[in-house]
């Protein structure tokens, strides 16, 4: 898959302003891998072009990717296109209980989808597990790390908090062999979960609280996805991804804020391996952006997997979800997500953008390029009572025809036909209008648009009184585009659908899935903010131009915003259409 190119220069930004003095400085000249021959070749290393770059993506495949990560995606993916460098797609499968393939699958989909390509980098951390161990025991050997026999409730006393500092482990100065004993006692399997961890000796009063003595390895009898049941041990990642960095020979290792407070610890572990002569310098650095935070939304993957088994979504690519997978279910294009990316910039500070940027954006890319076409969402019938005396025949079909974009005539003419009987929308009639109101309402005259005039004479009801027709006459010698059609003048135009003609479809309409802006701030439970008409199922109609759509195409629907076809559930023959979004902001400010 080629990668795309940008559109325009982009708008400089702190990673930008630092790359290109990186770049200008020679900061990664001469980089070179420092391990054995063997694990050279294993990792990939060869000549590398000094003035090239390299960033990285690296997920964990424990969920689906959400619009958050879209932002890392494109960062890192784009910085590395516009510099002329190579962007890791790096799956960290250090945790194999919440790991799965489908998960893997999905990852390279949606980064795909998006329109990136890795190319040839594409990784996992879990093909690193030798050298990582080998890492462990060198930092052992060296007296930078040790075994701890504390339960889990004492090493998170003894940890101390903000206020006050940590207590040194009573097994921290145990000699480096005896802590190599028990290491490849825990890599043996001679000990169960949770009984010991291999933890980094740095310093237990550091204000940093990620500095006292953070944990490297723990134990899990589990099986990996990748590797089986080879290992017992498991990396923590925040030892495993500083030196997957460095033997991927990243140059800028581009995270959110919240890994912030990691970065000493990053920097620790690669200054000391590459001392003890396993990474070669120059060392990747660790550079954080804030996140991006959309109004109405949840991210946390924990939260969303909630959502998905309680029941209150039907799944991962939920449109309502914000899921990568949602999103796309919804209808929304992949170059919508990356020009909303793009406005809202890299920032040193986590902030809060409205969702409805992520709309605009998605109107700017469709409003050019998606083809028109009338669809009845709340369908009324409209007979036009004197249709047999106009036309000849109550059997005649009287065509019509409209362009499928007002602005792009290559893409042709819509054509459909007139009946006797016609769909419109409900709130097209009032029997009493309100003022300002200049639809149908008995003794108005509006426009069929592509139609004719017609005149509404009244309305047929039901035995409770309840309207189950508007009924009107058309106008003759008025039909669009002919001679003498302005000759009228009305001040309504609506859509319609010929009954007889009609494609019969269910349209999914959906809104907000929350009803409160940040619905898990401040410890709340997200939960009670849910809307409860996030979503509202109708059986409409539309033109017949839509006949033999297929799943995932987009249109305007005139009046009502934009559709996709659903890529699920969409049939030929059992027309479903997801509303992806309004034509203009339908939330206000």
């Amino acid at each position: 898959m080629s990668q795309h190119s940008p559109a325009a220069a982009p708008a400089t930004n702190f990673l930008r302003q630092r790359i290109e003095h990186d770049l200008e400085t020679g900061a990664f000249a001469g980089r070179h891998f420092a391990g054995s021959p063997g694990d050279a070749a294993h990792h990939g290393a060869g000549p590398l072009d000094e003035a090239r770059i390299r960033t990285r993506f690296p997920p964990e495949p424990n969920g689906y990717l959400h619009i958050g990560h879209a932002k890392s995606i494109c960062l890192n993916f784009g910085l590395a296109r516009d510099f002329g460098g190579a962007c890791h797609l790096r799956f960290d499968d250090t945790n194999p209980e919440k790991e799965e393939l489908e998960y893997v699958n999905a990852i390279k989909e949606m980064v795909q989808w998006l329109g990136w390509s890795w190319g040839d980098n594409l990784y996992e951390a879990s093909s690193y597990f030798d050298f990582m161990y080998e890492a462990a025991e060198a930092l052992v050997n060296a007296g930078h790390a040790y075994v701890d026999e504390q339960s889990a409730d004492e090493m998170r006393a003894n940890r101390g908090d903000f206020g006050r500092p940590g207590t040194n482990s009573p097994f921290r100065d145990r000699t480096a062999e005896e802590n190599l004993a028990r290491l490849r006692e825990m890599r043996d399997g001679r000990h169960a979960d949770g009984a010991m961890v291999l933890r980094a000796k740095i310093d237990m009063a550091s204000p940093n609280i990620n500095l006292r003595d953070p944990t490297l390895y723990r134990i899990k009898h589990a099986e990996h996805h990748a590797t089986g049941g080879k290992w017992c041990i498991y990396p923590m990642y925040t030892f495993a991804h500083p030196i997957e960095d460095a033997l991927e020979r990243i140059t800028h290792s581009i995270c959110t804020l919240e890994f912030e407070d990691q970065r000493p610890f990053y920097d620790w572990l690669l200054e000391h391996l590459a001392d003890l002569g396993l990474l070669a310098r120059p060392l990747p650095q660790q550079i954080e952006f804030g996140r991006l935070n959309l109004n109405y939304v949840v991210t946390s993957k924990r939260k969303l997997r909630q959502l998905v088994e309680d029941k209150h979504v039907s799944g991962w690519d939920d449109p309502r979800m914000p899921t990568l997978v949602g999103l796309r279910r919804r209808g929304f294009t992949p170059e919508s997500i990356r020009a909303m990316v793009e406005a809202t910039g890299a920032s040193k500070q986590n902030a809060w953008i409205d969702d409805t940027v992520l709309d605009q954006a998605l109107r700017a890319d469709l409003e050019p390029q998606a083809p028109r076409a009338f669809a009845v969402l709340q369908p009324l019938k409209l007979k036009l009572t004197n249709y047999a005396a106009v036309f000849g025949s109550a059997d005649h079909r009287e065509p019509c025809e409209t362009p499928a974009h007002p602005h792009k005539p290559e893409l042709g003419l819509r054509r459909f036909s007139l009946g006797p009987e016609l769909w419109i929308e409900a709130e097209d009639f009032m029997e009493a209008p309100v003022k300002g109101y200049f639809r149908l309402f008995p003794g108005n005259k509006v426009r069929l648009k592509a139609g004719y005039i017609i005149e509404c004479t009244g309305a047929e009801k039901d035995a409770d009184g309840n309207v189950i027709a508007a009924l009107a006459t058309v106008i003759p010698d008025t039909k669009s585009g002919t001679p003498g059609a302005d000759a009228v003048k009305v001040k309504g135009t609506i859509g319609w659908v010929g009954a007889h003609e009609a494609i019969a479809a269910e349209v999914r309409l959906y809104e907000r899935l929350f009803a409160e802006p940040q619905p898990d701030v401040g410890g709340r439970d997200f939960i009670e903010f849910l809307n409860p008409n996030s979503l509202r199922v109708v059986q409409g109609f539309v033109e017949p131009s839509l006949a033999g759509a297929a799943a995932d195409q987009r249109w305007q629907f005139e009046r009502h915003g934009y559709f996709v076809t659903d890529r699920v559930d969409h049939r030929a023959d059992r027309p479903v259409f997801n509303k992806i979004t309004g034509l203009k902001d339908s939330f206000g400010r």
